[in-house]
């Protein structure tokens, strides 16, 4: 029983982080983020050796990498069966495919929605700390959370000079994930 929690934790963890990876160089690559930031080089030394080989099979829609998008669906879809063969019959997940393949998909977004929220935070961080100048940590936060706060800013003005539109763009973020319901991993 330790053993298979200990298993459990090591593959989700190290799952996650590497999937986590690969989404934000997804969302940085989509909202066309300085690619020489040394944060955004990391991520590109990282998650390059799978991608360069993936990129000759599955070809980019305009700007969208979907070499990125179905190699984080598969490590999800792997971590997912991972966690099934763990876990035995004692596991919540049921074995059935086209339930993994649904559950990868909305774990997904439960990470990209997650991304964009400690995004966020750390930003307000970094504002309420004066130590956006310089930083190269703060420029691609704004580049990841440009496309959502944008259209909000157009409706939300400035209250004593302080931007709402980071908190309005949370709480619709942590609606949607009441609306996508607790994770059964």
């Amino acid at each position: 029983m330790v053993i298979q929690q200990i298993l459990v934790f090591l593959f989700s963890t190290l799952f996650s982080f590497y999937i986590g990876a690969i989404l934000i160089r997804f969302l940085l690559a989509w909202s066309r983020a300085d690619f020489y930031n040394p944060f955004s080089q990391f991520l590109v030394k990282i998650t390059n050796p799978p991608l360069v080989k993936l990129r000759r099979i599955i070809p980019a829609l305009g700007k969208l990498d979907t070499a990125s998008l179905v190699l984080a669906l598969v490590l999800q879809i792997a971590l997912i069966i991972l966690l099934v063969i763990i876990q035995g019959a004692n596991g919540k997940i049921s074995a059935n495919i086209f339930y993994i393949i649904f559950l990868a998909m909305t774990e997904l977004i439960r990470t990209v929605i997650w991304i964009y929220i400690i995004a966020l935070i750390v930003q307000a961080v970094l504002s309420w700390t004066n130590n956006l100048h310089g930083n190269p940590l703060a420029g691609l936060l704004d580049s990841l959370t440009r496309p959502l706060l944008k259209p909000v800013q157009k409706y939300i003005p400035l209250v004593s000079g302080i931007d709402m539109s980071p908190m309005v763009v949370m709480m619709g973020l942590y609606i949607i994930l009441i609306i996508l319901g607790p994770s059964p991993l």
